[in-house]
């Protein structure tokens, strides 16, 4: 099973084109199709695994300049290295995701779409609250959190001492950005992500490239 994202910048004509700037910052998730320009101020990008789309998706929603569009469904093998070169259903979900998520107006521009509907806007619920978690973040809660890894104990000592600020500063930067939860929700989106699929013998809806 693929995920495709279809990223696009909201504004552009403001602030000049971030797409390279993106990309650079998904380049360490492993996708099977490495994140590129697609057209214009869009990036494009495919993994297997649902939490990498997850990672993706949180990593573009926390710079708060693009609408997210996942698309769930195979693409047809074997996977060029070009996403323009490549095609399925994955990537027409994505770019159906990725124009609603431009044309509705949530505070989180984020949608998600494949071949169970009903369970694809469960996962697009789940993501959108991440996605406001994540977006809501403060320079100074970033400045922690990007020193912090999930699971890790007695860390936050460590991160204390690498900022020069008390340890009871980094635990208040930590509750009040709702951190936990967060890594606490993510295997319930990219779990919803995977059941969007469908089972096995459920032909996609009916889509028009």
């Amino acid at each position: 099973m693929h995920y495709v994202l279809t990223i696009n910048q909201r504004d552009s004509r403001e602030v000049g084109d971030l797409v390279p700037d993106l990309i650079r910052s998904l380049r360490h998730l492993p996708a099977v199709v490495p994140f590129q320009r697609s057209v214009g101020d869009e990036a494009q990008g495919v993994l297997d695994d649902a939490g990498g789309a997850v990672d993706a998706a949180l990593i573009a929603l926390r710079q708060r300049r693009w609408n997210v569009g996942i698309g769930v469904g195979e693409l047809r093998p074997p996977l060029a290295a070009s996403v323009l070169e490549n095609e399925g259903f994955g990537l027409v979900y994505a770019r159906r995701a990725v124009d609603r998520a431009r044309k509705t107006g949530e505070r989180i521009p984020l949608a998600v779409d494949g071949p169970d509907g009903d369970i694809a806007a469960e996962a697009q619920a789940v993501l959108r609250l991440l996605g406001q978690i994540v977006a809501s973040r403060t320079d100074a809660e970033w400045k922690v959190l990007d020193l912090m890894t999930p699971g890790a104990r007695g860390q936050q000592k460590y991160v204390a001492e690498l900022l020069g600020i008390t340890t009871q500063a980094v635990s208040k930067a930590v509750v009040r950005s709702h951190w936990q939860e967060e890594w606490d929700t993510r295997p319930a989106a990219a779990r919803l992500l995977s059941l969007s699929r469908g089972p096995a013998s459920l032909p996609p809806a009916a889509l028009a490239y």
